[in-house]
């Protein structure tokens, strides 16, 4: 008698998505909207300056990241800003599972003595380091939660 179970589908997800194409335009245009909207929440709950948001965006001004907040703008973010937001809301996901809410949406503005940071804010940290280091702050809260 063997106690092995084959997963079945209740327990085997199957194969995971393929990630977006962000070099293509068509994809891009269809993800703008939703990455905005959540740029533009991450920002309040963050307590981003215009400069801080700006610069986490890499390459929108500050007349449009202040038209993206009105809801004026209609353009397209690049593969850049795209890649860019999808690591921030990966960080504000691990913050929130790691932490309650008022540690979770202070945690970016908090001195850290952590080697990642060098006693800067991980705010500052992923500002001067780009797609590099914010991809290395989103590894570091998904190792602190226990993941990869």
């Amino acid at each position: 008698m063997s106690f092995a179970r084959t997963p079945g589908p209740a327990h085997d997800p199957g194969p995971l998505p393929a990630p977006a194409n962000l070099a293509d335009t068509a994809t891009r245009e269809r993800l703008t909207p939703a990455a905005v909207e959540g740029l533009v929440r991450l920002a309040e709950i963050w307590r981003l300056t215009s400069a801080e948001a700006c610069a986490l965006l890499g390459d929108v001004s500050e007349r449009t990241w202040f038209r993206i907040k009105k809801g004026e703008w209609s353009g397209t973010l690049s593969q850049d800003a795209l890649t860019r937001l999808s690591a921030l809301v990966g960080i504000f996901k691990g913050l929130r599972l790691l932490f309650s809410e008022s540690l979770s949406d202070e945690w970016v503005r908090l001195q850290n003595k952590g080697a990642l940071y060098g006693g800067r804010r991980p705010l500052d940290a992923m500002i001067e380091g780009g797609i590099p280091k914010m991809l290395e702050v989103r590894r570091h809260i998904d190792a602190l939660r226990g993941g990869l």
